[in-house]
């Protein structure tokens, strides 16, 4: 019953990435273009935490942890790009 209610679980993680996909192809504007792929990467950390139990292994562990730092970073980096239109700022001597 268990792996059951795991494995459906994984199908409809499957299922919010492709509409967060979606979002991310067709989204109305860049927001929310960002949300879908913070969406996704939450999707993503939740999956491979199931398959984790699925399996009985604590391999994925790291795997875990990269993908929200990833996914943080990622989140940072396109709210600064939204913000400023940069990246990184880079001061020039004049």
């Amino acid at each position: 019953m268990f792996e059951i209610v795991l494995i459906t679980s994984l199908f409809l993680l499957t299922l919010s990435i492709f509409a967060a996909l979606y979002r991310v192809i067709k989204g109305p504007s860049m927001p929310d273009r960002v949300m879908a792929l913070d969406t996704i990467g939450i999707n993503l950390v939740a999956g491979v935490a199931i398959l984790s139990i699925l399996l009985r292994t604590y391999a994925f562990l790291e795997v875990i942890l990269l993908i929200g730092i990833l996914s943080f970073i990622g989140t940072i980096a396109f709210a600064r790009f939204l913000e400023r239109g940069v990246v990184i700022e880079r001061k020039r001597d004049q």
